[in-house]
């Protein structure tokens, strides 16, 4: 029979995105850095948190905000949609917007109260209040973005507030379109690093793939001293034996992994905290369902859940390529050095050794381009590619493996 601590487990393991993990496990550096950002008086530094799909940049960034509150920063920001970066205007409307919330509590200043009595009323900075210093402020975009800006911070000072983060994740979307006109990318690096150097304390706090970085740098070339880089990676071995058990530990589960279980599941997840928090959800549910229904555990194969992955996590990004680009994808994916960063020239000689009709140096060129604004690839700065997507590499070679079963 099931025990009653079975009947009431509740599985602690969420493999959602962005989704707060039960315990965040290995990046304890990554938290000093950032509190040693916030400890800057001029800001010099802004920060950039990067990396692949599923490494928990958006869960890492959340913890950081508590962080900030509590040495006295203000924090706004949100998920920077590709609308928000369509020209300079919208960008400008983002920010007026995100400051609104926390700059609504603050006075502006005194204006005449309407009635027979002569009074005061406080002007306070809300968003209609940035708006109208914004559209009064003569010039192009970035000289009203200044204006509103400096207005906060001058009503920041004098309520004793350290400063403000502006939190963006998704930053990758931010781009510039020289060919429209449009240039919304530039307009933030010129604005913050501006204010920056009249000693205003706004600091931004980007997330975003490895893409971002790059883009920023090609927009404006001092973001590259902007910014304080954060590479998120994959857990190793003990960060990620720690998010398998403290969560069991600390739910009364009853049932535990021996460590040759936990080893696999470090080993199937390959250290990512995302494909960690969904292999240990699907193993619990099964293992509790198993004790309600017959009393005890039954084994679970991991192929049954690497299926299952494959079709939640990898299938909707593969179904995008065409047959040519799976192709190329299936070369990449049978490098040896697949998991890390690859050239053009040793996609091609893979391409001669597996395909009837291999790809040239100009075609690889071509396809890696599109499969970048697909999603699966990214180009770095050194002219080496890597995949933009963790372990899908694995996921290529099962699908060539069943197409040849």
């Amino acid at each position: 029979m099931a025990s009653d601590a079975s009947l009431v487990f509740d599985n602690p393991f969420r493999p959602g995105a962005g989704h707060m993990p039960p315990h965040l496990a290995g990046r304890e550096t990554e938290r000093q850095e950032f509190e040693r950002l916030l400890d800057q008086t001029t800001i010099l530094e802004n920060l950039i948190l990067t990396g692949l799909r599923g490494v928990g940049k958006t869960v890492l960034l959340d913890t950081f905000k508590p962080l900030a509150i509590r040495t006295g920063w203000h924090w706004v920001g949100t998920d920077l949609s590709e609308s928000a970066s369509v020209t300079e205007q919208a960008l400008a409307v983002r920010l007026l917007t995100d400051l609104s919330v926390v700059s609504s509590s603050l006075v502006l200043g005194q204006a005449p109260q309407t009635g027979f009595a002569a009074s005061t009323r406080d002007v306070m900075l809300d968003y209609n209040t940035l708006l109208q210093i914004y559209n009064d402020t003569p010039g192009l975009v970035a000289d009203r973005l200044k204006n509103v800006l400096e207005t906060v911070a001058a009503a920041c000072k004098r309520d004793n507030i350290r400063g403000v983060v502006f939190a963006y994740d998704e930053a990758q979307n931010l781009a510039d379109a020289p060919a429209k006109g449009h240039f919304p990318l530039s307009l933030l690096l010129d604005v913050f690093q501006s204010i920056q150097k009249r000693g205003i304390p706004f600091m931004l706090a980007l997330t975003g793939l490895p893409t971002l970085l790059p883009k920023l740098v090609e927009a404006r070339t001092f973001a590259e001293r902007m910014f304080r880089v954060i590479v998120l990676d994959k857990l190793n071995a003990e960060a990620s034996r720690d998010a398998i058990r403290i969560p069991i530990a600390g739910a009364d589960c009853p049932v535990v992994f021996n460590d040759q279980s936990v080893d696999t599941i470090c080993e199937e997840s390959g250290g990512y905290p995302y494909f960690i928090q969904f292999i240990c959800r699907e193993v619990y549910d099964a293992f509790i369902q198993s004790l309600k229904s017959h009393g005890t555990t039954t084994p679970v194969p991991l192929d049954a859940i690497t299926r299952k992955l494959d079709t939640d996590f990898f299938a909707g990004r593969w179904a995008r390529a065409t047959d040519r680009q799976r192709e190329l994808l299936w070369a990449i994916a049978s490098l040896e050095n697949a998991d890390g960063e690859f050239t053009v020239q040793e996609i091609v000689v893979e391409s001669k050794r597996l395909l009837a009709k291999p790809f040239t140096n100009s075609h690889v060129n071509q396809m890696l381009s599109t499969l970048g604004g697909m999603g699966l690839i990214y180009k770095n700065r050194w002219g080496r590619y890597s995949f933009a997507v963790p372990l899908i590499n694995r996921f290529i070679l099962r699908q060539q493996e069943a197409i040849e079963a």
